[in-house]
Order: structure tokens, then C-alpha cells, then sequence
């Protein structure tokens, strides 16, 4: 299956997920204290687990940024309870999914009431939430990918979803924002897979292609042995020779961003391009080094961003969102 295909059909997921669930009402009611506490809760957890993440949004008005931490603690919380062993039960992804999306949330339950607030100030739809939990629990029945086309249907269930629901948030000009931000989760998901090929290893999962693997003639021994040979560089620089191209195709999306996120959206995006960046530096020895930028790696990127984003706050429209 060609590219166009494989985007195409995530193209037509995400259009189900607008037009599902469309009938739900979101009538709980808020109180203030509560709100505010559940707000920053999702902040810590965020500040804790993501520190890129956290600096990103900071460049946010204070609304979206709230709403958008509540996303990744939504997130976050959903990963952890299909990847802890200790708490993790058959039904406990459909448990998270009834307490994080359908009716009023647990008063004891700070993640669900900041996110649905945070899906009715913005109007988000529950689908792509819906899509998203899917997508983690995918992990419990797979472990391996047979082809790309497979891999980035799995990108877009863990990934182009929380980009989707971002762009609610940080608001857009119209639909052709919409391919982007699958495009572009896809590619941010792939620099995750390519960081944390050995940690996923140890838990039993490889998030490559397999036939892939095999054109290269590389096998899971080079995963479980730490083999950096001509091999495995040659499969990893392919891997991320894709993973730039995707990048830079949905790069342009930023412009249909509104001009107060973009800063932000284009920190996250330049945060990740710098773990692949060390990846190739480090010769794609992703065994005996973690691919990672540090505090102030970050910090410094910041005067760059704020440079190639000052080109695209000069385009002012209407937007779709708040």
C-alpha cells in the first residue's frame, strides 16, 4: 500500500471520530475550587512525566494552556493504566474510558473533571478521545507490526489523535489543518518508537516493520544484544530518513495553527527533532545511550523557535476555534 492510501484511511478515521458521539451532552457542572484543583493536578503530573511538554505549553494564554496539560494528563493516564502490570486488569481500559468520557467524573478523579472541561470549553470531540484509548490498549493483543502501513495506523490511534485534539485547543483556520496533524503525529510517534526501541524490547513490544527489518537483515537479535552494525545503521537510517520527510511535509501545518499556539506547537515539534538529531549523532546507537535533550538544550532552542515562528504570526484570519 502507497503512502497516499495509508493516509488517506486515517484521513477517513479521523472524520468518523468528528461524527461520532456527536449526541453527547456535557451538562455536568463545575465548581471553581474543584476546577482549579483539578487543573493543577494535571499540571504537576505534566511538569513531573514531561518537562518538553510542559515548557512547550507554557508558551500558551493561560486557558489554553490549562486545557491543554488537562489533555496530557488524559493521555498520560490512559498510557499508564495499560502499561502498569500491577493495576492493569482486563476491563481496565473500558473502566478508564467510562470514568474519562462518559458521564460526570468522580469527585476523587482530578484527570477526569480538568478534562472535561477542558473537551467542552474547546469543544473537542470525544471521538478522537474514544480513538486515542483504542490506540493504547492495542498494546494488550499487539506487539509487533508486520508493515508501515500497520505501524502508522498505531501512530495515529496513540499520536495523531492528541495532535487532533491539541489543534482544537490551540485553534485552526480550516480543514487542511486536519492532514497535517495526522501526518505529523505519525512522524512524532515514529521518534518516539526509534528513542525507546529497547525499553519497549523489555516489555515485549517492537514497534518496527517487519518486513522491514527483514530487507535489512536485521533481526530482534540486534534489539536484545545491543548490535550496532552496518545493518543496523543502514534500518535506522531509513527509518529516519522517512521520519524527516514526514516531518518536514507536515511542518507547514503550523501556519494553520492560530498564531497564539503556534510558538508553542513549534517548540514541541523543534523539542522532538532534537531527539532525532541526538539519534544520529549518537550513530543510531539507541542500546547504550538514550536519545534526549537536556533542560538547557531546550532552553537555548527557544530564540530559534521564536524566529522561524515570527514568519507565520504575520498571516492573521479567522479561526475556528475559541
Amino acid at each position: 500500500m502507497n503512502p497516499a492510501n495509508w493516509q488517506h484511511r486515517l484521513l477517513e478515521k479521523s472524520k468518523s471520530a468528528r461524527e461520532a458521539y456527536s449526541s453527547q451532552q456535557l451538562d455536568f457542572e463545575f465548581t471553581g475550587e474543584a476546577l482549579e484543583a483539578a487543573y493543577g493536578y494535571c499540571d504537576r503530573l505534566t511538569s513531573i512525566h514531561s518537562k518538553s511538554f510542559h515548557l512547550a505549553s507554557a508558551m500558551l494564554p493561560p486557558e489554553k494552556r490549562k486545557a491543554t496539560r488537562a489533555l496530557y494528563a488524559f493521555c498520560r493516564t490512559s498510557d499508564d493504566i495499560i502499561d502498569n502490570p500491577i493495576r492493569f486488569n482486563e476491563n481496565a481500559a473500558e473502566d478508564w474510558r467510562a470514568r474519562a468520557l462518559v458521564g460526570a467524573p468522580l469527585a476523587n478523579d482530578p484527570v477526569s473533571l480538568a478534562w472535561l472541561h477542558a473537551r467542552k470549553s474547546f469543544d473537542i470531540p470525544v471521538g478522537y478521545a474514544h480513538q486515542l484509548i483504542d490506540g493504547v490498549a492495542a498494546d494488550l493483543t499487539k506487539q509487533r507490526y508486520l508493515n508501515f502501513d500497520e505501524l502508522a495506523e498505531y501512530c495515529y490511534g496513540v499520536a495523531s489523535t492528541v495532535g487532533l485534539m491539541s489543534m482544537c485547543i490551540v485553534g485552526y483556520r480550516d480543514e487542511e489543518a486536519v492532514p497535517h496533524a495526522i501526518k505529523l503525529g505519525v512522524a512524532l510517534q515514529l521518534i518516539n518508537i526509534l528513542r525507546d526501541i529497547s525499553e519497549d524490547y523489555r516489555m515485549g513490544r517492537v514497534y518496527l516493520p517487519q518486513d522491514e527489518m527483514r530487507s535489512f537483515n536485521v533481526s530482534e537479535l540486534h534489539i536484545r544484544d545491543g548490535i550496532n552494525d552496518e545493518n543496523w545503521r543502514a534500518f535506522m537510517k531509513f527509518q529516519i530518513e522517512r521520519v524527516h520527510q514526514l516531518y518536514n511535509e507536515s511542518w507547514r501545518g503550523v501556519n494553520y495553527l492560530h498564531p497564539s499556539g503556534r510558538m508553542a506547537i513549534a517548540a514541541a515539534l523543534l523539542f522532538y527533532k532534537g531527539i532525532l538529531n541526538k539519534i544520529e549523532q549518537n550513530n543510531y546507537d539507541v542500546f547504550s545511550q538514550r536519545a534526549a535533550l537536556s533542560g538547557w538544550g531546550k532552553i537555548k532552542m527557544i530564540p530559534r523557535i521564536w524566529f522561524e515562528n515570527s514568519f507565520q504570526t504575520a498571516q492573521s484570519f479567522n479561526v475556528t476555534s475559541k
